[in-house]
């Protein structure tokens, strides 16, 4: 399985390799730039494609046969967005999952304490969300992350234990503030793209052609087309025989600590 540390072996290797034929025999200066070039191609790859599980171990579907899927929602809570989807998710009965970005709760907490009340789990996105979050420090990170625990600690009094990178990024600093934060990485298996398509046809083709058993499927509760599609896709999901189960009951995983 292709990783952080079994790359870095393979290119110490390589660039080990291409340095004694260089001294030996002599190669193409090219070589370096090339290897480097792969390299980080490699490393781009395992930082922003969160399933790829290239530094750490991210929960982004559960291997079974049974037709069980997951609905989660990303960068809430929204004060115009969020109470509709709760309430499209109230006259469906179906739980889901919210993670929530730390520095919206404060003006936002009847949504948290909705959100808790009525059987969904708050999930931690961050306080900062903020864009270059993945160029912090790891002790940035972990504060941030922490700072976004409290918040919500202070709406239900329980601290979230899962956790959704920003922008579903994944290098050696998240890494260590996640393990620091004693947290649980989440990801997903299908990312809607509802913030982008804003076709409702063309959304709802795209989300019901990759329902599967175990699987994660990323929305935003801040927009639109999101609340145009949930119903229509839930609809569709139980049409086909799903069952839409709560994240953390799904992956047998405890959502607060």
């Amino acid at each position: 399985m292709l990783n952080f540390r079994n790359t870095n072996i393979l290119f110490a290797g390589l660039l080990g390799l291409i340095i004694w034929q260089d001294i030996t025999e002599g190669v193409s200066w090219w070589s370096y730039p090339v290897l480097i070039f792969i390299y980080s191609l490699i490393l781009f790859y395992g930082c922003y494609y969160i399933g790829s599980n290239f530094f750490m171990r991210v929960m982004c579907s559960l291997k079974t046969n049974k037709k069980i899927i997951a609905i989660t929602f990303d960068d809430g809570p929204d004060a115009i967005a969020t109470p509709q989807i709760l309430e499209i998710l109230k006259q469906q009965n179906i739980p889901a999952a919210f993670f929530c970005i730390g520095n919206r709760i404060s003006e936002n907490e009847t949504i948290i304490k909705r959100i808790h009340e009525e059987g969904h789990i708050i999930g931690n996105h961050s306080f900062s969300h903020y864009f270059w979050f993945d160029l912090f420090s790891s002790a940035k990170m972990l504060d941030d992350i922490l700072q976004a625990n409290q918040q919500v600690r202070h709406v239900i009094n329980l601290s979230p234990l899962l956790f959704r990178p920003p922008y579903g990024v994944i290098n050696p600093n998240v890494k260590k503030a996640i393990l620091k934060s004693r947290m649980e990485p989440i990801g997903w298996s299908v990312r809607s793209m509802d913030t982008v398509i804003n076709n409702p046809q063309k959304l709802l083709n795209k989300i019901t052609r990759r329902l599967n058993p175990g699987a994660i499927f990323l929305f935003h509760d801040t927009g639109v087309a999101t609340i145009s599609v949930l119903p229509r896709f839930i609809e569709q999901a139980k049409a086909q025989g799903y069952e839409i189960v709560r994240l953390d009951k799904m992956l047998n995983l405890q959502a607060y600590a």
